[in-house]
């Protein structure tokens, strides 16, 4: 008799989990949101999620990425076809595709609330997701400093969140719509105060 794989039976328990906590978070509120109801909705015992994750908001962290599958231990790149401004306005109308998705939102609010309470999360975060990200964005803006189209003198680091912030503080703080035109507006903003002052 062929002994049971326990290592494909881990898995498919662990993606019943992940996915039984991202259906969840389309039905119902996080708060609502229980280890207990996510161990229910998955058919797995309160103790097989907390062997494998300390925490709700790492459960829905990992959840997340689930969701984009693929990113995550692979260079993250942006697209980079010489034309700073039409790959930042292409990438930015992309994000808020992503953050206005209604599958996606949820998680992604979620994740923000947990990351403000809890450190742990917070450096799981910046490690696995924030971090690779920023490299990418700085890596682009650096070809462009390269490229003489941002200034020698430019942080790189502020240039990022001068970039992504605003966009990123709207949708937190449902500041205002989140639209192609604002995008647009944005990355002409932040481009004529990077660009070489001549």
């Amino acid at each position: 008799m062929t002994p049971p794989n326990t290592a494909r039976r881990r898995e498919t328990s662990r993606r019943a989990i992940l996915t039984a906590a991202f259906d969840l978070l389309q039905e119902v509120d996080y708060a609502k949101v229980s280890i207990e109801g996510i161990a229910a909705r998955a058919g797995v015992g309160k103790q097989t999620i907390y062997r494998w994750w300390p925490s709700k908001g790492a459960v829905v962290f990992d959840a997340f990425l689930m969701l984009s599958e693929g990113t995550e231990g692979e260079p993250i790149q942006l697209p980079d076809t010489g034309d700073l401004a039409a790959d930042l306005t292409e990438v930015l109308r992309a994000t808020v595709a992503e953050l206005t998705d209604p599958r996606y939102e949820p998680p992604m609010r979620a994740l923000a609330t947990e990351i403000a309470h809890d450190p742990e999360l917070a450096a799981a975060y910046a490690e696995r997701l924030d971090g690779p990200l920023r490299e990418a964005k700085r890596q682009r803006l650096r070809s462009a400093q390269q490229a003489g189209q941002i200034a020698e003198n430019v942080d790189l680091d502020v240039a990022v969140d001068l970039i992504w912030g605003p966009l990123f503080q709207r949708w937190l703080h449902r500041g205002g719509p989140l639209t192609t035109a604002y995008t647009d507006r944005l990355v002409a903003t932040a481009l004529d105060g990077l660009r070489p002052h001549r």
